[in-house]
């Protein structure tokens, strides 16, 4: 996904966003709601400060791009984030609501149980989780950079994590499953205006220049924190005190 020739297939099906639209000639986020399993969003996570300095460095770097200017609209970089398990999103978070009042509260308490569950099978002492960047990542409405495990051991306890969400009868009952394979990865933007005349090829040859530059620089991303988060749009993700957290 981070190869030259990925990039230039990629380019050929990217789509505007449209979790970002025009409102009086500014691109705002759209409502899209839902519940997500995340590591701590940028500003509270002092382990992985120098991660995240460096990840709003290829931001603007990226941003600077000599493309249309309205084509990569940038997420706030106090949202990044990476997804450890999509749970909920969109028209199956309004429909669940309106199924069941006492969804988000159930939901809670469902996750609250499974860390509670998990946090006792953890072996401690053992080496944290560590990940690092492969590259830029181009997806269909996206623009990030992907993340790779640094061994075999961290690459297992993020999967086996997923595994115990995804498979939980009680979540089942509420509707979560699975939608994705998973995809380690950060989003920088969205995009926006898909012009016509955009040169694909340009663009896919700028992307590849650009993921040369950022490979030799790479500092690592520890997983040692997964918290429960509510999203009204893709930028923000926040949380109450109470609700649910995991400490690897």
């Amino acid at each position: 996904m981070t190869l030259p020739e990925a990039y230039r297939s990629q380019v050929q099906h990217i789509q505007e966003s449209s979790k970002f639209q025009l409102n009086s000639g500014a691109r705002l986020a759209a409502p899209f709601p839902g519940y997500t399993l995340i590591t701590p969003c940028a500003p509270e996570e002092s382990q992985n400060s120098t991660f995240y300095a460096q990840l709003q460095v290829y931001q603007q770097e990226l941003l600077q791009l000599p493309v249309n200017s309205d084509l990569i609209v940038p997420v706030p970089p106090a949202s990044f984030h990476l997804t450890l398990a999509d749970l909920i999103w969109d028209s199956a978070f309004y429909h669940a609501c309106e199924e069941n009042p006492e969804f988000e509260q159930q939901l809670r308490s469902c996750c609250a149980e499974i860390f509670q569950q998990y946090q006792q099978s953890i072996t401690r002492g053992t080496s944290p989780i560590s990940w690092q960047i492969l590259g830029l990542i181009v997806m269909p409405r996206a623009v990030g950079v992907c993340l790779v495990p640094k061994d075999e051991h961290c690459y297992e306890e993020v999967i086996k994590f997923r595994r115990t969400i995804y498979q939980n009868p009680k979540l089942i009952a509420l509707g979560i499953e699975q939608h994705y394979h998973f995809t380690a990865h950060i989003t920088l933007g969205y995009f926006g205006e898909v012009s016509p005349d955009l040169d694909r090829t340009n663009l896919s040859t700028l992307l590849s220049q650009l993921n040369q530059q950022w490979l030799l620089n790479s500092p690592e991303f520890l997983i040692h924190r997964v918290e429960l988060r509510k999203f009204d749009d893709m930028t923000n993700y926040y949380r109450k005190p109470d609700w649910p957290s995991l400490d690897f």
